[in-house]
């Protein structure tokens, strides 16, 4: 009879624990998100992130540096997961399974010049187009000196004024453009 106790609860637990899910992305609504660090609009294209709180809320981010700058400021103790888009398909990535490039080329929206990978060898072929660029795992990201690429911001924020003044707002690549962290 304890026996079947022991193991009545053991299999309880078990499925206790099979029932847990696991974090996963919310949907990002331009019309209303704002990056957790700078403030700018969200998009809903290849260049959102999100770090999922371990109380289920979630935190989006415009550049994958915006990212990476609240991590370092808040550390990963209250973090379920991150995430990352690949560059490619706009699909959702687990932060830790992508890969990634760098180059101060590539036009970001905060201009920190990482893109992100669901294959190595998609992120590979996109490093053909910078050859002075990096490729990274997220691990390796860790030791990435993250510095924002100033010129490009200083040339996103006088194409954005001159849209602005001219009364048409293109977007393009202008996501969060602008107005620094």
């Amino acid at each position: 009879m304890i026996g079947m106790l022991a193991a009545t609860a053991a299999l309880s637990l078990a499925l206790a624990g099979c029932g847990k899910q696991a974090a996963q992305p919310a949907a990002i609504d331009p019309a209303v998100d704002k990056c957790a660090v700078c403030h700018m609009t969200v998009k809903d294209d290849h260049f959102a992130t999100e770090i999922i709180l371990t109380d289920g809320q979630a935190l989006k981010f415009d550049d994958l540096g915006c990212m990476n700058k609240w991590t370092q400021q808040n550390g990963t103790s209250q973090v379920a997961q991150r995430f990352v888009r690949d560059y490619n398909s706009s699909q959702w990535l687990k932060f830790e399974d992508a890969t990634y490039v760098y180059d101060p080329n590539i036009v970001t929206p905060m201009a920190y010049n990482v893109v992100s990978f669901q294959n190595k060898a998609d992120a590979e072929n996109f490093l053909k187009q910078y050859p002075g660029g990096n490729l990274f795992t997220a691990d390796q990201l860790g030791s990435h000196n993250w510095a924002r690429n100033m010129e490009m911001m200083k040339k996103l924020k006088e194409q954005m004024q001159g849209n602005m003044s001219g009364g048409s707002m293109n977007g393009g690549n202008m996501s969060g453009a602008g107005m620094g962290h």
